[in-house]
């Protein structure tokens, strides 16, 4: 008979398990069916039940059967068992209550580990537990969600005991797939019976502490997800041939190994605690439909993408369905306005970088239409949408209205499911950008929208109050790993590797994870490490170990390791930046095809680039930098020479490839222009190359002002002023400058530059440009509080501009003249200015204008009204 509690076999008529004490069941010997003690045929299989039993005689009718669906079918499920050790002698020198309250914890945490792994707990034995995957519903990816969650299971046990003071508490799991026979329409205890749950039970008990153990079936299946390694094959109790069993060790990929490295990956380390912390805010956010950022800081190379990595790992296997959506800000100047936001529209409406416009368009209304189901709320979203993409101008360009619509585009994608948004390199980022997380954090808390950003400390620099007083907002900064942890990363890293050679990556490496991993790249790419079945061994001797004292240095030295063609690519592709086409390294190098495609498949073997295979990703087939480290410091070793011809090159081929709004990439092509001319400013062609930076700088400016980044807006044309050598280019540009600076509230920014642009129009003559910028330098003065001031300089600008021609710069300055005076209670002269602003409006069919002159009007009209 075997136990259903346990799995374990006991002699025919025993009442109660030898094994775990449990009743026992009568069943079936064919079919395993539960049957009643005084039955004499098995109800399921019409099997007898005893070797005494009498048969049918030869008229008899066969056991009548149930047109209802069969009690119990037979099924390839997956059992996980999971027991604790050490506890028996934690409880004996512990209090009751406290062991209680202990193992109150674990239940709990098991049930709800297992079940956001889509299992069901089938019942707990004692301090062990056994659950199912593949009953009563199935998925493809069963066997992978057990191995999963007993990886996990074994994590937060250990995590359990080091918070409760006992360190030795730990938990060790075995994981088996196969058939057995599932009792249907069954919760909890008698799921699942037969072999299988009884070998289950008997691998967890031949795993060593900590460790999770599977058998062929389930390595099989699972093995394109999950690392394994050979466990070695076991006498099991009640087996009559031993089994071989794998040992598994982590998660590498996502679900069915999607998105998996083909090269090396450092076990994930010392960050257990934060990965773990991440997870349950996600789940609150998800059970509770809440906003939450997670703000995760730390130097290059400390692991904030791994821990990224691994968090989306996570979210790939768990039971339910999550959108996630990534975007990366770009390090050109300060940052290309939202670009990490658009990125991610553009992955959640499948539209690839450089995409023909109609295309593109269609694409995102697809997105909308699926995202949104008010007609009237896709109407408003969608223009301002394709205005972040650059596929059209929206309707309006303030900022409020732009963040509303991008905060109910992502709003209504969270109501079906949550709904997740990484921001890599926030340091990055335009201010623009950081005001609109901000802003979706604070307007959004009633959706599950869970924000990561993952930065260096230098965002703190630029935006010391980021998070501050936000109950949904938290922060993480990662700490360098200690000598242990460090340890056990090369160990998992590259087994076997000599004492005396790791204990020296280590005391170079200072606890930076990408500090250890590049030495070993470096020493594995000069041929110094060789694999030799599961471990690493040096070729030779290492007598010095040429590692830099730097990061720097270290990849300078990788760097040197490469082939004279291999380093010439990585040299020419790290002015495109750190993602870049197969066709624009082409350009720059000039390389045949055949020999483009070997060095670049040398380079990722290297682990040098990468491509980009992400189906949901726009920059899919495109080639990037492991490390922008790495990239920065081959663009380092370029000559000044070299880097003007390349950024050229490199701009001419942006222009000429993007068939899509050319404003949308006008900042990038920018940045090249500029590090030409900084790369030889004294060249022949100096002039020529700075005129075209101060255009495409200009277009950026004009760019950022219409998506309301007036701070970006204001840096890009203060950058094209350098460029700029006729003085009324230059007033031009500090005037939009001034108005930038106006719209993002730096008054005395707005001031300096529209002193600066008065000055140089009027030692040109230019007394009319020079009045319009004095109307908008005495609105600033306004502003800021000194009323007679402004209204003094703007009669005088008003002055001016009557005495040509009435054109649009008259109107708005007259209209707003007597808006001032009607502020400053001069009834009377107020409504002189705003009758000729009319007037002039009228004339030149000027609609705005004409409204805010009728408005004032109205106003002017009640007061006189209530004064009379």
């Amino acid at each position: 008979m075997v136990c259903s509690s346990c799995g374990s076999e006991n002699p025919s008529g025993s009442k109660f398990c030898s094994e775990c004490g449990s009743r026992l069941a009568r069943t079936c010997p064919s079919c395993s069916s539960p049957v009643l003690p005084e039955a004499r045929f098995c109800n399921e299989c019409g099997s007898a039940l005893s070797a005494a039993a009498p048969t049918l005689a030869e008229d008899a009718s066969p056991p009548s059967r149930s047109a209802e669906a069969p009690a119990s079918e037979r099924r390839l499920v997956s059992v996980l068992f999971a027991d604790l050790v050490g506890f028996t002698t934690l409880s004996e020198s512990r209090d009751p209550e406290e062991v209680r309250e202990l193992l109150t914890r674990y239940f709990g945490a098991c049930r709800t580990l297992i079940s956001r792994y889509g299992g069901t707990v089938e019942k707990f034995i004692g301090d062990a537990v056994m659950a199912v995957w593949g009953t009563p519903i199935a998925k493809e990816d069963d066997a992978e969600r057990a191995v999963r969650a007993a990886l996990e299971l074994t994590s937060v046990v250990a995590s359990l005991g080091q918070e409760v003071g006992a360190p030795d508490l730990a938990a060790r799991a075995g994981v088996l797939t196969g058939e057995a026979a599932v009792t249907i329409g069954a919760e909890g205890q008698g799921m699942v019976a037969g072999d299988l749950v009884n070998t289950a039970s008997r691998i967890q008990a031949a795993a060593p502490t900590g460790s999770v153990f599977a058998g062929e079936a389930t390595k099989r299946l699972t093995d394109a997800a999950v690392v394994y390694e050979e466990a070695g094959v076991h006498e099991l109790k009640g087996k009559a041939e031993p089994l071989p069993l794998w040992r598994a060790l982590r998660v590498v990929a996502g679900v069915r190994g999607a998105m998996k490295s083909s090269g090396l990956e450092a076990p994930f380390v010392g960050r257990g605690r934060e990965l773990r912390l991440i997870k349950e805010l996600f789940h609150t956010s998800a059970d509770e439909k809440t906003a939450h950022l997670v703000s995760v800081v730390g130097i290059a190379g400390i692991g904030k993408s791994r821990l990224s990595w691994e968090f989306f790992k996570y979210i790939d296997g768990v039971a339910f369905d999550v959108r996630w959506h990534r975007g990366r800000c770009l390090p050109y100047g300060e940052g290309v306005a939202y670009w990490a936001l658009a990125d991610m529209v553009r992955t959640r409406a499948g539209i690839l970088e450089g995409e023909e416009p109609t295309a593109a368009l269609a694409k995102l209304r697809q997105a909308v239409e699926e995202a949104v189901s008010a007609p009237e709320e896709r109407r408003w979203i969608e223009p301002r949408l394709a205005n972040l993409l650059g596929l059209e101008d929206a309707p309006g360009r303030d900022q409020e209205g732009l963040f509303a619509a991008w905060r109910l585009f992502y709003e209504r994608l969270s109501e079906e499911m949550p709904t997740v948004m990484v921001f890599e390199d926030l340091q990055w980022a335009d201010a623009a950008l950081l005001d609109f997380v901000e802003y979706l954090l604070e307007w959004s808390r009633d959706h599950p929208i869970f924000i990561i950003t993952l930065a260096r400390p230098e965002l703190m620099d630029r935006r010391p109050t980021w998070g501050a007083g936000r109950r949904n907002f938290t922060s993480l900064f990662l700490e360098p790993l200690t000598l242990l942890e460090m340890d056990e990363l090369l160990a998992g890293l590259v087994p076997g590797l000599p004492e005396e050679l790791r204990d020296r990556i280590l005391e170079r490496a200072e606890g930076v994870p990408l500090y250890a991993v590049e030495t070993v790249r470096m020493l594995l790419d000069r041929g110094l490490l060789a694999q030799e079945e599961n471990a690493y061994r040096p070729t030779g001797p290492i007598e010095t170990l040429d590692v830099p004292e730097t990061l720097h240095a270290l990849i300078a030295a990788r760097l040197d390791g490469l082939t004279r063609e291999e380093r010439r690519l990585v040299q020419d592709a790290s002015v495109l930046g750190k993602t870049f086409t197969k066709r624009g390294i082409e350009v720059l190098t000039g390389s045949p095809d055949a020999e483009l495609d070997r060095l670049l498949s040398s380079l990722i073997r290297k682990e040098v680039l990468y491509l980009q295979a992400d189906d949901r990703s726009p920059e899919r087939g495109q080639y990037g930098f492991l490390q922008e480290l790495l990239k920065r410091v081959a663009y380092d070793m370029l000559s000044k020479k070299e880097r003007k011809a390349k950024h050229l090159a490199a701009a001419r081929f942006i222009e000429e490839s993007w068939e899509a709004d050319e404003d949308e990439i006008v900042e990038v092509v920018a940045s090249h222009y500029v590090e030409a001319y900084r790369a030889a400013p004294e060249a022949s062609d100096a002039q020529e190359i700075g005129e075209g930076a101060r255009r495409r700088l200009a277009r950026a400016g004009e760019r950022a002002a219409s998506l309301a980044a007036s701070g970006e807006a204001q840096r890009y044309f203060e950058q094209a002023m350098e460029f700029a050598d006729e003085p009324l280019a230059r007033a031009e540009l500090s005037e939009r400058a001034g108005i930038a600076a106006s719209a993002a509230g730096r008054g005395s920014d707005a001031e300096r530059h529209f002193d600066e642009a008065i000055a140089l129009f009027e030692a040109e003559g230019r007394r009319h440009p020079a009045a319009r910028v004095s109307a908008r330098l005495a609105e600033v003065l306004w502003d800021a509080g000194h009323i007679e001031d402004g209204i003094e300089r703007m009669e005088r600008a008003y002055g001016v501009l009557a005495e040509d021609e009435p054109d649009e710069d008259l109107a708005v300055l007259t209209a707003q003249l007597g808006r001032m005076h009607f502020f400053a209670g001069d009834l009377r002269a107020c409504f002189e200015r705003i009758e000729a602003a009319l007037a002039i409006a009228e004339r030149l069919r000027i609609p705005e204008v004409l409204s805010h002159a009728l408005n004032t009007k109205s106003l002017v009209l009640l007061s006189w009204g209530r004064f009379e």
